[in-house]
């Protein structure tokens, strides 16, 4: 598929995106990669596969749900928030 100036305006309409007119020419040459690479998934023959079907011969493998008790756990992850108070994520009030 040949993707041209009409085609990506129209994607940018439809994604509510603006792409830069420096840009167009590399987007318009990866959108045309990504097309040719679904394009070849298109000619494998899966006719004959069960639509259930899985790599593992006994499906999902399953955990056991145990929690974890690390008490630094909290603590790491908030170390990477933006911002936090009292041991939680804060984040800015969306209704008045």
């Amino acid at each position: 598929m040949q993707f041209d100036d009409t085609m990506l305006t129209r994607l940018e309409k439809l994604s509510m995106l603006s792409i830069e007119p420096e840009k167009r020419a590399a987007m318009m040459a990866e959108l045309e990669k990504i097309v040719g690479f679904v394009e070849v998934l298109s000619e494998l023959d899966t006719d004959t596969l069960d639509p259930a079907f899985s790599t593992l011969e006994s499906g999902t493998p399953m955990r056991d749900d145990t929690p974890n008790e690390n008490p630094e756990t909290r603590e790491i992850i908030l170390e990477n928030a933006p911002e936090a108070k009292a041991g939680f994520f804060t984040v800015p009030a969306i209704i008045e």
